[in-house]
């Protein structure tokens, strides 16, 4: 081998030797810095007439072991930190058992540390520990006193919810009063105040016929009747009517001051027929001013003929008074008032109801109801066309016992009213 062939193999080798060293410092730099270390290869020569390098890369070979292993000793020691945990999270659990055994941790021991939630489970235990030895509350009943008026038979509301009229009680021992009109029969039981007071219908105040179809169940047909009495008698229908058959002579009759009017009860025999039906006198009473009206004419006051058929059926003959002459037949009448309300007088003397009559018979007709409570409808009304006369002084003795007695007129809704000719 030449010496410039000689030489530049030596310079190549030394290029070689110091570019390895070099590649494995920095190797070993990166692998501190977490970088894995590159595997070096270095051509080594085998030529006899070179020197061996191979002990010299094995030296670096092993330091940089030695480098691997310092670097890779923490991250052996992480996996030990895992069963650390485990030990710390047992220390936990013994904490709380010890807690919700009543042993309290001091303060600042972190290992002993309670959350807020597990306080408040620990306070809620406690909680229902204690309620569950407690005894139970006492029951105390409180019983509302309108239940307790209810359950008494002295004291019963006085109005009622119309669609309820069944669930309404009312005292046995309350005492029964007069319709005070057209039934001649009383109305039935009263209902009374919750002051025990009775509740009777009246002409004005809240008890007036504004309110009559609720004072009692019966009364209904008062505020929801579609043919209700009286009315404005006008624009009826010109006809010839059969003429009404009166069958009346001299009778006893019974006078009555029922709260509501004064009554004559009359003694059974006197009757009219009208197109082949019989028709009986009940009884008569009085009303100021007339409740009829014709073409929206009011009378001083009206006197009310009420019968009844074999079927109940009702029938009314009205006749109009007027203040003018003295009516004789109807002094009878005032000579035997009572002297209290709700007591029957007899008279001593009979009163022939043929005198009561006008001397013209022609009247209007129509279908009504009573013009008291209980307010019934499907009566036969027949209206005279004449008018009575009484006197001012007896008009004025019925007057100081009932100055306003009389039903305001009511809707004829489209009735069928007949002018008899």
């Amino acid at each position: 081998m030449s010496a410039p062939l000689s030489h530049r193999w030596i310079e190549c080798f030394a290029l070689t030797l110091g570019l390895a060293l070099v590649a494995g410092a920095y190797a070993a730099e990166g692998h501190v810095h977490g970088e894995p270390a590159p595997r070096v290869e270095t051509a080594t020569m085998t030529d006899a007439g070179e020197p061996d390098i191979r002990p010299n890369l094995k030296a670096l070979a092993k330091k940089n072991e030695r480098r691997e292993e310092h670097a890779e000793a923490p991250a052996a020691k992480e996996p030990a930190k895992e069963p650390a945990k485990e030990a710390a999270s047992k220390e936990k659990d013994k904490g709380k058992g010890a807690m919700a055994k009543g042993g309290a941790s001091a303060p600042g021991d972190p290992k002993s540390a309670v959350s807020m939630s597990e306080l408040r489970d620990l306070i809620d235990q406690k909680v229902a520990e204690v309620r569950a030895k407690q005894s139970a509350a006492p029951v105390v009943k409180i019983q509302s006193r309108s239940a307790k008026l209810r359950r008494d038979p002295s004291l019963q509301p006085a109005m009622y919810a119309p669609g309820k009229e069944g669930a309404i009680p009312t005292p046995a021992d309350a005492a029964k009063v007069s319709s005070g009109g057209h039934g001649g029969k009383p109305a039935g039981v009263s209902l009374v105040d919750p002051h025990g007071h009775e509740v009777h219908w009246a002409y004005s105040g809240d008890t007036g016929p504004e309110s009559w179809g609720m004072l009692k169940p019966e009364f209904q047909q008062c505020m929801l009747g579609k043919r209700q009495s009286p009315i404005d008698i006008r624009d009826g229908i010109p006809v010839q009517l059969d003429p009404i058959q009166f069958d009346y002579h001299p009778a006893g009759f019974r006078v009555i001051d029922n709260g509501h009017t004064i009554q004559a009860n009359v003694d059974p025999g006197n009757s009219f027929t009208l197109q082949g039906k019989r028709y009986e006198l009940v009884q008569f009473h009085f009303h100021r001013p007339s409740e009829e009206r014709i073409n929206g004419k009011q009378s001083d006051m009206v006197v009310h003929l009420v019968h009844k058929d074999a079927e109940g059926k009702l029938a009314v003959i009205a006749v109009l008074i007027d203040q003018g002459n003295a009516h004789p037949a109807l002094q009878l009448v005032w000579n035997a008032l009572p002297l209290e309300k709700g007591m029957e007088q007899a008279s001593s003397v009979p009163l022939d109801l043929n005198l009561i009559l006008p001397e013209h018979k022609q009247y209007f007709t129509y279908m009504g109801s009573l013009t008291t409570p209980p307010c019934s409808e499907g009566v036969l009304w027949m209206v005279m066309k004449q008018p009575a006369q009484m006197s001012r002084e007896q008009i004025g003795i019925f007057a100081r016992m009932y100055p306003m007695n009389a039903r305001p007129v009511q809707s004829a809704q489209g009735r069928m009213i007949k002018d008899g000719q």
